[in-house]
């Protein structure tokens, strides 16, 4: 597994019953990673998911084998379906410099978190800017950077 390059799709939350199963926190909005019979990659190694459930809108799955509370789940990177127009995963969008419209550089993108009303990006200078039409102008990953409306910077 070392040479495939691997995307976080959830991480191990709090145990859920007695049968091993558990709440998958940060899921992916992918419903179908979750389901019977679905592969992930927990600690370098794959894990069946065997069972499947909700509690409170969240998935609780059970593998075929115990893994550690907070242990990434993880897909291979070329098993994920293309974004759509205008949508973008997260690990393509850490790493990116953010510059305001004029050249001004604000920082690099070091996550993405989801917001009550929309997603922000956190950046390495502190700014956390929300991924709205008004504010992003431009995602341009051949190039590496993300275009900002100017007046942003000032409202985190």
């Amino acid at each position: 597994m070392s040479d495939v390059e691997l995307v976080v799709v959830g991480r191990v939350g709090k145990s859920h019953g007695l049968d091993g199963s558990f709440v998958v926190e940060n899921a992916s909005e992918a419903p179908e990673r979750f389901e019977v019979g679905a592969e992930l990659i927990v600690e370098g190694e794959a894990a069946k998911i065997v069972a499947r459930r909700h509690a409170r809108g969240r998935p609780v799955i059970r593998l075929d084998r115990r893994v550690p509370r907070g242990a990434p789940l993880e897909v291979p990177r070329e098993s994920l379906a293309p974004a759509g127009e205008d949508e973008y995963y997260v690990f393509q969008l850490v790493g990116l410099r953010v510059e305001e419209a004029g050249g001004d550089e604000l920082g690099t993108v070091t996550d993405v978190v989801p917001g009550v009303a929309n997603d922000v990006l956190e950046l390495d200078s502190g700014l956390a800017l929300p991924m709205v039409e008004d504010c992003v102008r431009e995602v341009d990953l051949a190039t590496g950077r993300i275009v900002v409306a100017p007046g942003f910077s000032s409202a985190s």
